[in-house]
């Protein structure tokens, strides 16, 4: 089923309503659905390059906005729809642990799972769910999610084709070891 979403994604890159459609993937994605919407952004960046920034500005809106829909899943409904959704992506053991310490890493979790391939979902519906406050999830969501969308954008932009394999197989990890250096540097500078 997945295989057949994210075909499907594919082929929608040529719609001439490609913008709204990634406005929705981007939106849901961040509460209920699992295809990201990188997977939509990056042939539709490299068939027209010169829209590059709207396609990155419309993707973190949406995606924020459907960020805030996952928190309200989980402030609002956890034990009605956020639960569910969390166990069906195979997350549901871990959540009791991971609600006592979310809070205390709260804008380093929401900011990793927005630039890294970890499922965005996951930390909007818990950002809901443990109360951490509404506007630090708001801030470090649009900071994660234009971080992810914008690099996304200008590395199409400046190489083109020839990027897309790696940012579909190694970007994830780069944002991955990044954040690692980020916040070890804070890390360093706070503890030594």
């Amino acid at each position: 089923m997945i295989r057949t979403l994210y075909d499907w994604v594919l082929r929608m890159a040529d719609h001439p309503n490609a913008l709204w459609l990634l406005a929705f993937i981007a939106f849901i994605e961040s509460s209920v659905f699992p295809i990201p919407p990188d997977v939509l952004m990056i042939p539709m960046i490299i068939a027209r390059p010169s829209r590059a920034w709207l396609i990155a500005l419309v993707a973190l809106i949406a995606s924020v906005l459907g960020g805030i829909l996952g928190y309200a899943i989980g402030a609002l409904a956890f034990e009605q729809l956020g639960q569910p959704i969390l166990a069906a992506l195979g997350k549901g053991d871990a959540m009791a642990e991971f609600s006592t310490r979310f809070n205390d890493m709260g804008f380093w979790a929401v900011l990793a799972a927005g630039i890294t391939p970890f499922p965005f979902k996951v930390i909007t519906i818990m950002s809901g769910w443990t109360g951490m406050p509404l506007g630090v999830f708001i801030t470090t969501s649009i900071l994660a999610r234009g971080i992810r969308f914008f690099v996304v954008a200008g590395l199409l932009w400046k190489f083109g084709a020839p990027i897309r394999d790696f940012i579909e197989r190694r970007l994830g990890l780069m944002f991955t070891l990044c954040l690692l250096l980020l916040a070890g540097g804070f890390f360093a500078t706070r503890y030594l």
